[in-house]
């Protein structure tokens, strides 16, 4: 496992990016992935279709918060549609698959490395689907 441990995922995960609390979120979620423990909360404001503002609190492995700081970097500015189609890429990569990565997610690619890990793809899909449920209450 220490390949998944490099330094450019620990970096983005203690980069935090996006990490805190939104005063008035339009929307709110709390996710759990039971079979490791991780929990994350993304809150969100979105204004003319769009994601303007979105924090997140987690309680979770190195995996899921390099991703959810990996989402705090590049979220903001994309509609619902722009996260699901992401989060296909994402899931894609982690089955192996050669992805583009999505235009100025520069950390994108640094989740390759999980492909080989099949028990941590929870871990990092987590933070995209608790931001797809959020952005769902409000559609």
């Amino acid at each position: 496992m220490d390949e998944l441990y490099q330094k450019k995922l620990l970096r983005l995960a203690a980069n935090a990016t996006g990490e805190g609390e939104i005063e008035r979120p339009d929307a709110e979620e709390t996710l759990d992935n039971p079979t490791c423990g991780d929990r994350i909360t993304v809150q969100i404001t979105v204004k003319d279709g769009v994601i303007s503002e979105l924090k997140h609190r987690n309680r979770s492995c190195m995996l899921c918060q390099a991703a959810a700081s990996l989402i705090g970097e590049n979220a903001v500015g994309k509609s619902f549609s722009d996260i699901l189609d992401i989060r296909s890429e994402m899931a894609a990569q982690l089955l192996g698959e050669e992805v583009t990565p999505p235009e100025n997610w520069l950390d994108f690619a640094h989740f390759r490395v999980v492909a080989s890990h099949g028990s941590r793809h929870n871990c990092v899909l987590l933070p995209f689907d608790t931001l797809i449920k959020a952005l769902e209450k409000l559609h």
